[in-house]
């Protein structure tokens, strides 16, 4: 398991609806260095199912995920 700490940024996207924390994933993935890693921090739902989707397709790695009450925490490593 990777702990939050352990990431170099975090995307706060809690209160946005889909598609946006997917989107801003993207964006901030794009901006970022291989071998950074990203905590995305989201209330949708959607988030659980569209992030791990993407991840499958990309170069990125997801290195941990957790849901919360409703709160779903990703840790993602920036692939090439």
């Amino acid at each position: 398991m990777v702990f939050p700490n352990m990431a170099d940024r975090t995307l706060d996207a809690s209160g946005l609806r889909c598609p946006m924390p997917l989107l801003k994933t993207k964006l901030e993935l794009n901006a970022m260095a291989s071998g950074e890693r990203l905590e995305v921090i989201a209330t949708d739902a959607g988030s659980a199912r569209d992030i791990p989707a993407y991840i499958k397709l990309s170069a990125h790695e997801l290195l941990s995920y957790k849901e919360d009450n409703g709160e779903y925490r990703f840790v993602i490593e920036c692939g090439g």
